[in-house]
């Protein structure tokens, strides 16, 4: 062990996943006991006697660089009688344990998935109303085929072709062998009368997808999913009109491997089969994902016949089986980065339409993917007469600059903070979080409304209202509020650091070690957590919001520009953010607070583009070849720019829309107000 501690008498560090939450425990110490200990939200009703298996959980094994861990098969005591008999009695899948049954021995990463945790992951990713002309690549048509005659000897397969040809100048169509199993069947139950789905790309020949007797009038369907690095969202559109019937989403299950991509690149790299492991788990969630928003909108899953996809290109290669090795070292090479027309079965879609397509949007770059491609499609900066820089914020956000002359593009890698992991309290987006918080500049005391309640803290009834979830932490949106507004209340320095109580004037700034806390929600009221902003805590924004900052002002560079005229937040991240506080943080440039908007869940619309209309494939297949790609990981001023943007809003641009707006505390906490004082902030370092 690094402290020379005997492993058996120390005491093993836990790591809970997706929320980020950690500690050490006595060897022997229940999972269950450890996650309650933490405020992990691990579900259990039966008093831990192995009954409800509402807590179960996945330990994670083998190297996990970005927690410094290697994680040994007996990081957890050995299955015991009891989940033996849950298993066999009522079954448990595989690589799961109960938390209530397996112990902590040795140093361990634990995944909580979705449907253990008590206040469920809110999926932010409804689909925005959109306009789009309706050319989908699946039609149905109704066909007559003629019956086998003795005389003139021709294959069923032979004469629907023909029939297809002779009806609706459909020529050369082709079908995959599940679905030609079916066909004299179908032809013979419909008297020779069919529907068929035909799925028309904009390359190839068409290609059967759907067959049924006699006339169809059923509805036939597609899936635009969106595969982000935390969360996937799908959104389950007709085909006939394009009309949204289900929105849904989950966890990405990959989390327990990584909460950013390149500790996912990392897990294949360190362990021998992870990335076939990660591969399998992205792949069956999306096969159950589509099974469930089937389920929600009352349609047959079966009836799914198209799928399209976006996602960056560390989640492109997983899900298509590719080791992404290469992704994670220069050049940064993609083992395609063109887009792709393959069977849904290929990628283990099992529960849709047998003989479903699927669409694989294409890639910008290596760092660049198939989701900003997506928003390209979706928001058009080439098409912009002023100069729009686009953000989509997530655990690694893509940025576009651009308007008719030029579009330029690059990642940043601003980690999952945003989302509420690495933060203290953090968690994400669910019941009882809180989301929006305002802070009194003259009295310091806060306010915050929680996900699930219109009501603020303050308000008459609040307590009533959040009963049922409580407070349980804060999430992304919360997070950046909650920064932003003890900079407004004069908290918060410049530099990023919290003051003491006599400094601020604020009992609510408490001792943390050398440094101090801001006391949100003390959790008297509802005997819940205890929910502080720690030093800590403001220096992962300050990295996550420096590194996006400091990628757009690289593109700015690029475009040879100071100032860009308007700012489109994408993602869904993107939509819950208040514009004003990410300007007091310094995430985006400065821009009048008018000039700044929200594009919702820009890379679904665009995957709902894609899946609607055919045309628009060979659009921003063309479009990506014209858009420039700027690397941030080999340009020296990207450095330059990060460490400018680590100051709040900015060490070196004046922020002058923001100024005009509100008015910043001139404060600094970084050195103490004399030696015998016990209050203030860190000394400052002597020559």
């Amino acid at each position: 062990m690094p402290d020379g501690t005997p492993e058996t008498t120390r005491d093993a560090l836990v790591i809970f996943t997706p929320s980020g939450k950690r500690g050490r425990f006595a060897v022997g110490t229940p999972v269950l006991t450890a996650a309650r200990q933490l405020g992990v939200d691990l579900d259990s009703v039966c008093g831990g006697r192995g009954i409800c298996s509402k807590c179960q959980i996945t330990p994670g094994y083998g190297e996990f660089p970005k927690h410094g861990l290697t994680v040994a098969a007996d990081a957890l005591s050995e299955w015991n009688a009891v989940e033996d008999r849950y298993k066999r009695i009522r079954g448990l899948i595989e690589g799961r344990r109960l938390g209530c049954q397996a112990r902590i021995l040795r140093d361990v990463v634990i995944d909580v998935p979705p449907e253990s945790q008590v206040h469920r992951q809110v999926i932010r990713k409804s689909a925005a109303q959109r306009d789009i002309a309706m050319d989908p690549a699946t039609r149905t048509f109704y066909v007559e085929v003629a019956e086998p005659d003795m005389h003139e000897p021709s294959g069923d397969l032979q004469r629907l072709r023909d029939a297809l040809r002779q009806q609706w100048q459909i020529d050369g169509v082709e079908i995959d062998l599940p679905l030609l199993r079916h066909l004299q069947p179908v032809l013979r139950k419909g008297d020779w009368k069919v529907t068929v789905a035909v799925h028309r790309e904009h390359r190839g020949p068409p290609r059967i997808t759907g067959l049924w007797p006699g006339f169809f009038e059923g509805r036939i369907c597609g899936l635009a999913i969106d595969l982000g690095s935390t969360t996937i969202a799908a959104h389950l559109c007709d085909l006939a009109d394009g009309a949204v019937l289900a929105s849904s989403g989950l966890m990405n299950p990959q989390i327990r491997f990584g909460e950013d991509l390149m500790s996912r690149v990392s897990y294949a790299m360190m362990n021998p089969g992870g990335a076939a492991e990660m591969t399998r788990a992205v792949r069956e969630a999306i096969d159950s994902l589509a099974r469930s928003i089937a389920d929600e909108a009352k349609v047959d899953p079966r009836h799914i016949l198209e799928v399209t996809f976006v996602m960056n290109p560390v989640m492109h290669h997983l899900l298509l089986g590719i080791d992404p090795v290469e992704l994670g070292q220069a050049p940064f090479a993609l083992a395609t980065g063109e887009s792709l027309s393959l069977a849904a079965a290929d990628l283990g879609l099992v529960s849709i339409g047998e003989a479903a397509r699927v669409y694989v949007l294409p890639l910008i770059a290596g760092h660049v993917g198939a989701d900003c491609a997506a928003v390209a499609l979706s928001e058009e900066p080439d098409k912009s007469d002023d100069l729009v820089l686009i953000v989509d914020v997530g655990t690694n956000a893509e940025i576009l600059l651009g308007n008719r002359s030029r579009v330029l593009a690059c990642s940043s890698p601003t980690g999952p903070a945003f989302e509420g992991a690495q933060i203290s309290s953090g968690q994400r987006a669910a019941p009882g979080a809180i989301e929006r918080v305002e802070i009194d500049p003259v009295t310091k005391e806060p306010r915050f409304r929680v996900i699930g309640c219109d009501l603020w803290s303050t308000d008459p009834g609040f307590a009533a209202a959040t009963a049922a979830t409580g407070v349980t932490g804060i999430c992304g949106s919360g997070i950046i509020e909650v920064i932003a507004e003890m900079r407004l209340a004069g908290l918060l320095d410049a530099g990023g650091l919290i003051g003491s109580a006599e400094q601020t004037g604020s009992p609510r700034c408490i001792p943390e070690g050398r440094t101090h806390a801001y006391l949100l929600h003390d959790g008297s009221a509802d005997n819940g957590p205890v929910i502080t902003v720690t030093q800590g805590d403001i220096r992962a924004i300050q990295l996550a919001k420096s590194a996006l900052y400091a990628g757009a002002r690289l593109l700015m560079d690029e475009m040879g520009a100071d100032r860009v005229d308007r700012v489109v937040l994408a993602g869904a991240f993107g939509a819950h953010i208040s514009p004003r506080h990410a300007l007091v943080l310094g995430m985006i440039p400065d821009v009048p607070l008018d000039r700044v908007f929200s594009a919702g869940n820009a890379a679904g619309t665009g995957a709902r583009i894609a899946l609607l209309n055919v045309a628009s494939r060979a659009a921003i297949e063309a479009g990506v070849r014209r858009i420039h790609k700027v690397e941030t990981a080999i340009e020296p001023r990207f450095q330059e720019h990060f460490v400018a943007a680590n100051a709040i809003p900015h060490a070196t641009d004046p922020f002058p829309n923001l100024r005009a707006l509100v008015t910043l505390p001139e404060v600094s906490f970084n050195v103490r107000p004399g030696p015998d004082s016990e209050g203030g902030g860190r000394r400052r370092r002597r020559g």
